[in-house]
């Protein structure tokens, strides 16, 4: 094959964008032959996330228990060395 017809061959996005008729992709052909059986239901642009109950008593008792662990490695320490005579 000459390069002349390598040229002539190659894929031109243009001629392709101009189609008359475009095919769906194979997700579109399989959720469109779904939901001909099952329609979805309504959502909404930006669906609220069920709602955490307690998250706020939640965080505060994590924050004491991880500020207690704390204060109490440093009491432990601080004792250690005031007993061995720093």
């Amino acid at each position: 094959m000459s390069e002349r017809d390598d040229g002539e061959r190659e894929f031109d996005i243009k001629w392709a964008d101009a189609a008359a008729h475009k095919e769906p992709s194979a997700r579109a052909r399989m959720l469109a032959a779904r939901w001909k059986e099952n329609p979805p239901g309504p959502v909404p642009f930006r669906g609220d996330p069920d709602p955490v109950r307690h998250s706020r008593r939640r965080s505060w008792i994590s924050t004491a228990v991880v500020l207690g662990s704390v204060a109490a490695i440093i009491v432990l320490l601080g004792y250690s060395g005031f007993r061995a005579g720093y």
